[in-house]
């Protein structure tokens, strides 16, 4: 009986896409979800640049499959339809035209989704299930599925890195995949420049999508080392066309969900969750700037409201955080809550029943490890989430990205020691904001 038998047959969408058999060497299956794309041929360029070890007679080779999902509802609208079929066309005759001597490529199109279940989520579901399927057959739970985006490009080391920072190996030098992480987000960074200055990635946009871009990823990175002086454990970038699971793990964890966005958000935190998810800082993944209203939030429909007007993108009030700070280092030293917990924070506990819910956790912990697992699955990065909202409504409204950045950089680094002072910079605050995310 195969690691995902039981899965699939519960959870599995589709029978088997693909015929004939996986290489007895695949390590690494990469899912890209296409939807009304037409630049989908620069990602596979990418990804066909990609070494798979030192060569497929070399022990340390391996091989790659690359499954490619066009998908949209059927009642979609006309063009998108048909610029899917181009797509798939001109998928075909890439594929045709680049064999690879240790990756494989498969595309297919499916106008068959109902319009409450059509998304990128529905998409990944199919593709990583797909993925399973075939690990499954070779009986290979470490077996990795990488998550990406069809406008992204990766670096020509991705596939390497990713496989060398999954394996683990014994004294004798031996592989042992299980003992290697469950998942890892990737190293991703926008292009904030175009031409010579943009490390490997020869698009050209405007300005303005550069301006949107810088605020965004700022944003996004501003965010993460928010929620990490917090003290929360498993806080890690939640991106789509930038993260990896083992096979075994997605199955454990009921797989990719169906929602229309934000589905990367959701899967990620259930696998980080479980302790053993890891940053993989080797590779580097390039989303691409561009404004789109594929999804209904994220990347795209930012840049696209950005690019529309001279505003400068606002982000969470840096305050509320603290707030959860002191919250956590009383709870995770004491195991009690302070009784000075000030507002809104304190409104906020008695919505979510926090006294209860607290004394649940006591009573179920053998150990203060039991107690701190059990804690923070509790007080997760949804309900952080839930609360910085909460506080938002409540006398702490969002502020400009870059004074928010500058603000917890002095809070990351009071004395100004090894970060330099750039004021409201925003290039600048993204670059130190980058190195903070690797170090």
């Amino acid at each position: 009986m195969g690691f995902a038998d039981a899965y699939l047959l519960k959870a599995g969408l589709r029978k088997a896409l693909i015929d004939p058999a996986p290489h007895t060497d695949l390590k690494i299956t990469v899912t890209i979800p296409v939807y009304n794309e037409s630049g989908l041929e620069r990602c596979l360029d990418s990804l066909f640049q990609c070494s798979c070890g030192t060569g497929t007679d070399d022990p340390a080779g391996f091989h790659a499959e690359v499954l490619i999902m066009i998908n949209a509802p059927s009642e979609a609208p006309g063009t998108i339809l048909e610029q899917n079929r181009i797509t798939l066309e001109e998928t075909r005759r890439w594929i045709e035209a680049h064999p690879h001597p240790s990756i494989d490529f498969h595309v297919w199109l499916d106008h068959s989704f109902i319009k409450k279940e059509a998304g990128v989520g529905m998409a990944r579901k199919i593709l990583m299930d797909e993925a399973v399927r075939r690990f499954n057959m070779l009986e290979r739970p470490g077996g990795i599925i990488a998550s990406m985006d069809a406008d992204a490009i990766v670096q020509s080391n991705y596939l390497e890195a990713l496989v060398q920072h999954f394996q683990r190996s014994d004294s004798a030098g031996r592989i042992i995949a299980s003992s290697g992480p469950d998942g890892c987000a990737v190293r991703f960074e926008h292009p904030l420049v175009g031409g010579p200055g943009n490390s490997f990635s020869d698009e050209e946009f405007s300005p303005e999508i550069y301006r949107a871009i810088t605020q965004y990823e700022l944003h996004l990175r501003y965010y993460l080392q928010s929620v990490r002086i917090t003290g929360y454990p498993y806080a890690y970038h939640m991106v789509g066309s930038a993260f990896a699971v083992r096979s075994d793990i997605y199955c454990m964890e009921g797989g990719m969900n169906r929602r229309t966005g934000g589905e990367d958000f959701y899967f990620i935190q259930k696998v980080a969750q479980r302790g053993h998810f890891s940053q993989c800082n080797s590779t580097c993944v390039v989303p691409s700037p561009r404004p789109s209203d594929r999804v209904p939030f994220g990347t795209g429909p930012v840049v696209s409201k950005l690019m529309k007007s001279e505003d400068v993108l606002k982000t969470y009030n840096s305050r509320p955080f603290v707030m959860l700070k002191r919250l956590f280092e009383g709870i995770i030293n004491t195991g009690n809550l302070n009784e000075k917990t000030p507002e809104p924070l304190k409104s906020f506990l008695v919505e979510q029943q926090f006294d209860a819910a607290l004394e649940e956790i006591r009573s179920n912990s053998a150990s203060s490890e039991a107690f701190r697992k059990r804690f923070w699955r509790w007080f997760n990065m949804f309900r952080i989430l839930k609360f910085i909202h909460f506080a938002r409504e409540r006398g702490y409204p969002d502020v400009p990205v870059g004074e928010a950045a500058s603000e917890l950089l002095r809070m990351i680094d009071p004395e100004n020691l090894g970060i330099p002072a750039v004021g409201y910079d925003l290039k600048k605050l993204l670059l130190i904001f980058r190195m903070l995310d690797v170090r």
